[in-house]
């Protein structure tokens, strides 16, 4: 299982962004650090140390990639073609960081089938993001969802609906492991995928984004090879079940705007603002 001693402090970071996230959003103008710090019962130097330990940015710089101008600030400054990227089998396996994914679809047959014959194991988990419902095979995660806003019963009711034959088994020791290892970004996580042949080559494109960048469902759509079919590599990324992982949340509009998230936009912002903000320390 994940370590027991991290998990109240990780909760804690995220409970904290999570109430700046809100506060930011009804002030309706910049908060500084004195009036953030109060809301959230703290000394300002102590604030001003969780922000930073936990997005590498004083409260004041991410507060400007929470804001709602930073997707269209994004697409300016951290737009990837996703052409140039390198092409990712589904066979083969992707590097991110220091996280190896191994990637393996399920046959169009099982698909068919409504997942009759697969054993999913189930599991919660706490993750920097808030908490997560994972399932699994023997063959790697087919489900990792953020349940923060949704509730983990809708999340769970949503995604058994999509494979309904499958037997269902409650073990979160059996996924421990592959989740672990994305949450700490390294080791290596075995994914699962569910899905019709359009559904994986959409996530299969979202791999090659990088951290800390955006595209757009337009660019994606043209990197499938089916540069009409906007609408339907949207609905494709909104079907995503694997969050974070395959990052449908590097996906907006062409407007610059969020676009939908499956889980809430909240994360989303959180998401896009925590990566932008890890990638301009890195420098």
């Amino acid at each position: 299982m994940l370590d027991t001693d991290a998990e109240p402090e990780s909760r804690y970071h995220y409970g904290v962004i999570r109430r700046a996230i809100d506060q930011i959003d009804g002030a309706g103008r910049e908060l500084t650090l004195d009036e953030l710090a109060a809301e959230m019962q703290l000394s300002p130097a102590h604030f001003q140390r969780l922000f930073t330990q936990w997005v590498g940015v004083s409260p004041k710089r991410y507060q400007q990639y929470l804001a709602v101008s930073h997707a269209r600030a994004l697409l300016g400054a951290r737009f990837t073609t996703l052409e140039a990227a390198e092409a990712l089998g589904m066979s083969g396996q992707s590097r991110l960081h220091d996280l190896f994914l191994r990637w393996e679809a399920m046959t169009p047959g099982d698909v068919r089938r409504g997942g009759a014959g697969l054993t999913i194991r189930t599991g919660s988990f706490e993750g920097p993001f808030g908490p997560m419902l994972a399932m699994g095979t023997e063959r790697g995660l087919c489900a990792l969802a953020f349940t923060e806003e949704t509730g983990e019963p809708a999340a769970y009711d949503d995604l058994r609906a999509r494979w309904p034959a499958a037997a269902y088994v409650p073990d979160a020791g059996a996924l421990a492991p592959w989740v672990e290892a994305a949450l700490a970004q390294r080791g290596e996580a075995r994914l699962h995928l569910i899905g019709s042949p359009f559904n994986l080559k959409v996530w299969q494109a979202l791999l090659a984004i990088p951290s800390g960048h955006v595209t757009t469902y337009a660019e994606v759509a043209r990197a499938i090879g089916s540069p009409r079919a906007v609408r339907a590599v949207g609905t494709a990324i909104g079907r995503n079940p694997v969050s974070w992982l395959i990052p449908c949340h590097r996906a907006l509009r062409k407007s610059g705007g969020l676009g939908g998230y499956h889980w809430g936009l909240p994360v989303k912002r959180a998401l896009l603002a925590h990566e932008s903000a890890r990638a301009d320390a890195r420098g």
